[in-house]
Formats: C-alpha cells, sequence, structure tokens
C-alpha cells in the first residue's frame, strides 16, 4: 500500500484563485507515486469561496471540504484541517498561490529521506511592499533573539510534515495559537527547503498591518516570558535611580537647605514613573488574558460542514 499525502488548504475569501490553484495543485499530486488528497479548509468567508469548493470537490473524488462556523483566524483554521488529517505526511499550502504547489515533488523527497518537518524558506517575497518585507524581517529577527524555542527565520507556514509531527502538533490544544512557533516547538528531524515566493494570483491579502501587529503579539508571549523579566528589571531599575535622586533631594536639603520645589522637575519625574508602570501593568496585562483565554476551555473552532474526500490517486514511477 503506497504512501498517502494531503495538501491542506486553508482559505479565507479566496474564491477567486481556487480553480486555478486546483488546477495547479493536481498537476503536481498527479506525478506523485503517493496517494494523494486535498483538503479545503474554509475559514468563514464571505464571498463565493465556499461555493467553489463544493463545485472542486464534486469535479474530484481527491478533494475534500470543511467549514467552520465562523471565521477563527488562519492559525485555527490550520489546526482544524490537521485535526481531520488521517495521511501519513499533510503539506500546508495557501490557496493564494505565492508558495507554488510545483514545489511539492521536492518537499515529497526530503521526507522520504527521512525529515519529518520540511518547512519552505523564502529566499524572496515578490509582490510585497517594502514595509511589509521589512517588518516581517523583524520579526522573525526579534522572535529569534527573545523565544527559547528556535523559530526559523523568514519561514511562513509552508511546508511539510509527517505523521508523527502532525499527531504531536495535534496533541497541544492551547488556545492562543502562534503555529509557526508550535511548528518549531514539536522538534524532530526538520529540514529547510529555500524557494522564491511569488506575488499573488488573484484578490489581496488578508492580513493588515494590524493584523500582522497582534499575530506578532502573539508569538512573542506565546514563546517568551522575557516581556514580563524586562518590566522587572526596568522597574528595579526605576526604583533604584528615584530612591537614589530622593537620597540625593533630602541630602541638598540638610546641607544648603532648598527653595520652592521646581514644577517642570516634579511633573517629569511624576510622568516617567507612571508611564513605566503603566508600560509593566500592560505587559502584564497581556500574559494575564492570555492565561484568562486558556482557563475558559472553549472549543478551539466549531465545524459546519464536512465532507472528507471520497477517493485518492496514486501512480507507479518505473525505478531507473
Amino acid at each position: 500500500m503506497s504512501a498517502s499525502l494531503t495538501v491542506l488548504v486553508p482559505a479565507y475569501n479566496e474564491g477567486e484563485g481556487l480553480r486555478e490553484f486546483q488546477r495547479r495543485t493536481l498537476a503536481v499530486l498527479d506525478g506523485l507515486a503517493l496517494s494523494t488528497r486535498i483538503l479545503y479548509v474554509d475559514d468563514g468567508s464571505s464571498d463565493d469561496t465556499w461555493s467553489v469548493m463544493g463545485d472542486l470537490a464534486r469535479a474530484d473524488a481527491r478533494v475534500g471540504v470543511l467549514k467552520l462556523s465562523r471565521n477563527f483566524g488562519k492559525e485555527l483554521a490550520l489546526t482544524a484541517g490537521l485535526d481531520h488529517c488521517d495521511s501519513d505526511a499533510v503539506i500546508i499550502l495557501d490557496a493564494d498561490l505565492q508558495d507554488p504547489p510545483e514545489l511539492i515533488p521536492q518537499f515529497v523527497a526530503r521526507w522520504q529521506q527521512g525529515a519529518d518537518v520540511v518547512a519552505g524558506q523564502r529566499l524572496e517575497r515578490h509582490g510585497e511592499s517594502w514595509l511589509k518585507r521589512a517588518t516581517a524581517s523583524a520579526f522573525y529577527r526579534v522572535m529569534a533573539s527573545l523565544a527559547s524555542t528556535p523559530v526559523p527565520r523568514d519561514t511562513g507556514d509552508f511546508r511539510l510534515m509527517s505523521r508523527r509531527a502532525v499527531d504531536a502538533l495535534c496533541g497541544m490544544r492551547e488556545r492562543q495559537r502562534f503555529m509557526k512557533g508550535l511548528f518549531a516547538w514539536v522538534g524532530f528531524r526538520q529540514e529547510a527547503l529555500i524557494y522564491q515566493r511569488e506575488a499573488r494570483f488573484a484578490g489581496r491579502s488578508k492580513f493588515s498591518y494590524w493584523r500582522l501587529w497582534n499575530l506578532a503579539l502573539e508569538g512573542i508571549t506565546s514563546f517568551s516570558t522575557l516581556p514580563l523579566r524586562v518590566a522587572t528589571y526596568v522597574g528595579v531599575l526605576t526604583s533604584l535611580a528615584a530612591f537614589g535622586f530622593a537620597s540625593w533631594i533630602v541630602a541638598k536639603t540638610l546641607l544648603w537647605g532648598e527653595s520652592v520645589a521646581g514644577y517642570p522637575s516634579l511633573m517629569s519625574v511624576m510622568l516617567f514613573l507612571g508611564g513605566v508602570q503603566l508600560m509593566a501593568l500592560g505587559i502584564i496585562g497581556e500574559y494575564l488574558g492570555r492565561l484568562y483565554m486558556e482557563s475558559k476551555q472553549r472549543p478551539l473552532y466549531l465545524v459546519d460542514v464536512h465532507a472528507p474526500a471520497h477517493g485518492s490517486a496514486s501512480t507507479t514511477v518505473d525505478a531507473d
């Protein structure tokens, strides 16, 4: 019995490009000596994504579809898809065709040679503004310096995972999920495959700078307690500086007396100390908020419709 491979495709308002995505992806899968499937996950799209997915599933028995009850976000859409994959390996592939499906055979080859996780590492990011490229680069470098678990630089969700890597990932049910960090945390044998990222085939990115900022906060607070430690250090240093300044004021008053205290210096000290305290409280609040969300123990996602693939395709490749 041949090994099986599922291409997992989370999508949110990607109806415009799904048909081209399936055409290119199936053309690649037809050339693999594997039992192959595609699983689309509709993350509560508001366009025609779900109807297009239904058409694609009816056109090919290898295609399964999963619809979430609302938009939960890409991290949870990925989790839902992985929960419903039972193949020997899973490839995560975005529907926008920025990550070329033609690279799938190279991922499969690395997996067949023993790798548990093969992650696509971007050499170039075509079709993106300089600001987005700069902020993405800065984020990965900040994560590399803060996180206790190394997160590979310039690496997105485009990757292949073996069955045991998927099982390990599905065993982690935390609510506040930063998938790129979780992919790295599971360990096993991981390799990078360097590639050129293309521009989007259709539509526009669903990640605004605000959503990217929130994702960055999620990653930092999920995999590092360094911000709390920094807040502690800043608080201690500020307290020492304030104590030293107060000691100087008392000593100066005892030795030389003191005129009326200056309003600017008083306000400066008050604003400085207040700002430091608010900053520390904000950092603590970020972590407390995540503990609050975890304590509720709500389901990670809710499924509206699940129609699994009804068939698979396998080919035989003659050995040289």
